[in-house]
């Protein structure tokens, strides 16, 4: 979500930050602003929409300094105005701010009490005016921060810059990620490593509860009980964090034209080359009784999908829970589970949440997230990533994928720990992942066929996605990427509930996309579309060459896909999902990569 940036420089920092501020867009964001403190005067600059509006302010009206803080702002408290932009001042502070602080109304009421009054909508405005109390009060920045530190309820990344200190930053974490950059005589913090990789590869992350006095000459850290605590330092890697298009138009096109690649290094990762699971030891299924499965947006959506995969692989129960939900309705956890926890950026707040809620009452804690780094990686009694490299388009489709890859891989070592794979069967759906990367590659080669469809795609108001059992979420997922690209109202059905109610929406102008491989499903897949064919609505079966010719005739459009094992066709059948709502969002002229009103990272709950 919102991004945060500081640097102690040696150099003009405006460039820099608003350089690091870019590499934060994939985030998602409406605002932007900058401060800096220059010759011992804090100033700011503010701009809403993208940041080459900001570029454009500072540009007219530049802004020194040597040392500054940066911000894009995804609106939550008050709307994306200027007025409501970080970087928030008030008197000697200057702060910007991840997160949601839960009890601002009742801090602003006390506030307004003692003759301090905000001006803007937003809770962070209410930080800056508790450091401007306390400190008007003789305390030191250091002190003011950390008594404000103590008066707020909620999840936040916190960076501050104080009027005459051209050499102090501040930052706190609590809830939302913050790391800080080792440079020479130079220091950097960003809301991950994404933003700092052009300026350093040491990188120390605060821990839960953190709080930090960065100098130039170093950082002291604090811990929640205002302990010194010492943090360690990593190397990342650069290659890692970059950023680029590749010569594609947008990066969901380059990441979804990624996935063969990332998904072949995922299984070399996590297989031998004799053909055995890699996947470590400590974590042996045949006690296991329960495996629960959390995340939230599109990773829920995988987990669905391997609810299918436990139970039918390796007969294991499986619960699948929207992580928003998953403990406010006080699940009974049991010592003979596992839980897993699946997230991209491995910092989505309700993953977290979820995850801290079932520590200690399961026997194991797993996650499997994309950034080995992040917080959900770091508190998992056992990390699994999923190799995609970084994705930037905010609709996931390669990490999407690779999850699933990683999904499919866990159900297979726990069908063979219960007893339920032999070597030979294990082998087989081993070698079935392992032709997906060259399958994969035959159904990117449909994108001219898909781009042609979507022009009458992009004409529509309403579309529905059906599938059977596996395809089901797969069908919720394609629904969820039309609708966040092209913004057209799309929803996704198991087939056999079609006439227990979706049914009545079925006319000449919806179409209907059936994700349908030829299994042992596909006969009565066909049926309901034949219900939805006698009520004139315009079917797009998506099957291989067998399912197309025996559909048989009323079919409006067909995507032959190539044959592959039916236990795996959802990682698959992803991609035409993944092309239909590209080519739909392009059609429509959409924003492909940062689609209106949402965030790649949602870190606030």
């Amino acid at each position: 979500m919102c991004g945060i940036v500081g640097v102690l420089g040696t150099h003009e920092v405006s460039p820099l930050i608003v350089e690091a501020l870019k590499r934060l867009e994939y985030r998602g964001y409406d605002s932007a602003g900058i401060a800096t403190v220059n010759s011992g005067r804090l100033d700011r600059r503010r701009a809403v929409g993208k940041l080459v509006n900001l570029s454009d302010l500072l540009v007219h009206d530049p802004l020194p300094g040597k040392s500054g803080i940066g911000h894009t702002r995804w609106a939550t408290h008050g709307a994306a105005t200027v007025v409501n932009a970080h970087p928030h001042k008030a008197g000697p502070v200057a702060v910007v701010h991840n997160g949601i602080i839960e009890n601002f109304r009742e801090l602003r009421e006390d506030l307004a009490a003692s003759g301090y009054v905000q001006e803007s909508q937003t809770d962070t405005e209410t930080v800056a005016l508790l450091l401007q109390r306390a400190m008007a009060n003789g305390a030191s920045p250091a002190d003011a921060a950390r008594s404000t530190l103590k008066l707020l309820h909620g999840a936040f990344a916190l960076l501050f810059l104080f009027d005459g200190e051209d050499d102090l930053l501040i930052a706190a974490r609590k809830g939302s990620p913050l790391a800080i950059g080792w440079g020479d005589g130079e220091m950097y913090v960003g809301s991950d490593a994404i933003a700092l990789a052009p300026m350093t590869d040491r990188i120390t992350y605060l821990d839960e509860g953190d709080w930090a006095v960065i100098t130039r000459a170093g950082a002291t850290i604090f811990d929640a009980q205002d302990r010194p605590a010492s943090r360690p330092e990593a190397r990342i890697q650069l290659d890692a964090t970059r950023i680029e298009k590749a010569g594609y138009k947008h990066f969901m096109a380059k990441e979804i034209a990624e996935q063969p690649v990332v998904i072949a290094d995922a299984l070399r990762h996590y297989t031998t080359r004799d053909g055995a699971i890699n996947l470590p030891e400590s974590l042996d299924f045949s006690t296991v009784d329960r495996v629960t499965l959390v995340a939230c947006g599109t990773a829920h959506y995988a987990c669905h999908v391997a609810k299918y995969w436990f139970e039918q692989i390796a007969g294991l129960p499986a619960d699948i829970d929207i992580a928003s939900e998953f403990r406010y309705r006080e699940p009974p956890l049991l010592p003979g589970a596992v839980a897993i926890f699946v997230s991209q950026s491995g910092e989505t707040a309700d993953t977290l949440a979820a995850l801290r809620y079932a520590k200690g009452k399961v026997g194991k804690v797993l996650s499997v997230v994309n950034v080995p780094t992040s917080s959900i990686a770091r508190e998992s009694d056992l990390a699994l990533p999923i190799l995609a490299g970084v994705e930037v388009g905010v609709a996931s489709t390669k990490a999407f994928t690779c999850q699933l890859t990683v999904l499919a891989l866990l159900a297979l070592k726990a069908g063979r720990d219960r007893g339920r794979l032999g070597p030979d069967e294990l082998a087989q759906h081993l070698n079935g992942l392992r032709a997906l990367p060259g399958l994969m590659n035959h159904a990117l080669g449909l994108s001219g066929d898909v781009a042609r469809i979507a022009e009458d795609l992009a004409r529509s108001e309403d579309v529905l996605f059906l599938g059977r059992g596996a395809m089901y979420p797969l069908a919720l997922e394609g629904a969820l990427k039309l609708k966040e690209i092209s913004y057209i109202h799309a929803e996704g059905y198991a087939s056999g509930e079609l006439k227990h109610g979706p049914i009545a929406l079925i006319d000449d102008t919806v179409p209907v996309i059936v994700l349908a491989p030829r299994d042992a499903l596909f006969d009565k897949t066909v049926s309901n579309m034949q219900e939805v064919m006698a009520r004139h609505g315009r079917v797009l079966l998506v099957s291989d060459a067998t399912g197309l010719a025996e559909a048989g005739a009323g079919v409006w459009r067909g995507l032959a896909l190539p044959e592959c094992p039916s236990l795996f066709a959802p990682i698959l059948y992803a991609v035409p999902a993944q092309l239909l709502a590209y080519h739909t969002a392009i059609a429509k002229g959409t924003d492909v990569d940062q689609p209106r009103n949402l965030a790649k990272s949602v870190t606030v709950e």
